[in-house]
């Protein structure tokens, strides 16, 4: 079996010399890195059809934090949509900024546990990427997530890998390539 290496290692070693050769930089501040992983949830639906808000609550914020390994912000309504029947104020979403150590240990998990826990996985699409080159992955079904375990969870996940200094989409296709991310071929 083979010893898995950390991201921030592999990204340190092996991707910046490959990305400097690659593309002709000359200066490893110009290399593509990631900035920041945000992860979303949003939860006015299931908040509006619980019995006890308070306690669903805490129980989503705690399975949030086991998944990320921080505790996330509650995002309330800015205004009032009596459409969706919402109140200003109410509580719509959690986020959670990932930075520094945490986030290359949440990007581990997500290369070597949740992808390839998910059902009929082969590769993810290069769609998903914006023109910045930042990645946007959707979880329908967050089984793939270990800590949380075979708990009926009815919400979607949303998890954006946000890189700098990518100089177009197709630079920063190749540094998560390179990082290890599995992604399917053009």
């Amino acid at each position: 079996m083979e010893e898995v290496i950390s991201s921030k290692i592999k990204y340190q070693k092996e991707v910046i010399p490959q990305m400097m050769e690659k593309y002709g930089l000359k200066n490893i501040y110009q290399v593509p890195i990631i900035e920041k992983i945000v992860v979303n949830l949003g939860i006015g639906k299931i908040l509006s059809q619980a019995k006890d808000k308070e306690k669903m609550l805490k129980e989503i914020e705690k399975d949030i934090s086991l998944i990320t390994g921080q505790k996330p912000s509650l995002r309330k309504s800015r205004k009032a949509i009596s459409a969706f029947k919402l109140r200003k104020g109410m509580p719509v979403g959690l986020k959670v900024t990932l930075r520094g150590q945490r986030m290359y240990d949440f990007l581990d998990r997500l290369i070597n546990i949740y992808l390839p826990r998910v059902r009929d996985f082969r590769g993810l699409s290069l769609n998903l990427f914006d023109e910045q080159g930042n990645l946007n992955i959707g979880f329908k079904d967050l089984s793939p997530f270990p800590e949380i375990g075979l708990k009926k969870l009815i919400f979607g996940l949303e998890v954006s890998i946000v890189i700098r200094r990518a100089k177009n989409k197709e630079q920063a296709i190749e540094f998560l390539r390179l990082l290890g991310l599995p992604l399917k071929k053009k």
